[in-house]
């Protein structure tokens, strides 16, 4: 549920979304994390990888702006 924070086991309300973006222009999440610096580490980690897939971050109920 995008527009909802969700808790893990650990209770930690997890707020920021990793979004992969492949070349077709199709969207997936690929993470949810507590903090927006600790989904941009994993965006950027992602994006270092050298694969055409475009990565971001976007906090829960927010949608990306194309």
């Amino acid at each position: 549920m995008l527009g909802r924070n969700t808790m893990s086991d650990s209770g930690a309300v997890l707020s920021w979304l990793v979004i992969r973006q492949d070349d077709n222009g199709n969207r997936y999440r690929v993470g949810r994390y507590a903090t927006q610096g600790e989904a941009q580490r994993a965006a950027d980690k992602l994006q270092d990888r050298g694969h055409k897939q475009l990565y971001w971050v976007e906090r829960v109920g927010q949608a990306a702006q194309s």
